[in-house]
């Protein structure tokens, strides 16, 4: 299962009250759209095009990154099972950087 579903089956398992609603809209926002933007980067005709495509990818993982540690403060007790996806998306936040670098 890739990132993004993750993302909303934990937004969709959040408890229900109106801080948790707004984090997470932001959450499928951005952590849906790091997938959707590598995926068109992967589809682009230039390599300008796929620089700019994995950036904004790049920024989307970033936001997602904080939306998460969001997440994690407004919901300490789910600390565990939100962790691991705060891990993943540090991790695909490097690896975009780490291609992001490799294009200049």
């Amino acid at each position: 299962m890739d990132f993004g579903r993750r993302i909303v089956r934990l937004c969709k398992a959040l408890p229900r009250n109106t801080v948790n609603q707004r984090l997470a809209d932001q959450l499928v926002r951005s952590g849906t759209a790091v997938g959707a933007n590598y995926r068109e980067a992967n589809e682009t005709q230039t390599k300008k095009d796929f620089r700019n495509r994995l950036r904004i990818s790049r920024k989307e993982a970033k936001e997602t990154v904080y939306w998460i540690n969001l997440v994690i403060e407004a919901n300490s007790d789910l600390k565990g099972r939100v962790e691991p996806l705060l891990q993943e998306a540090t991790e695909l936040l490097k690896i975009l950087a780490s291609i992001a670098e490799q294009c200049k």
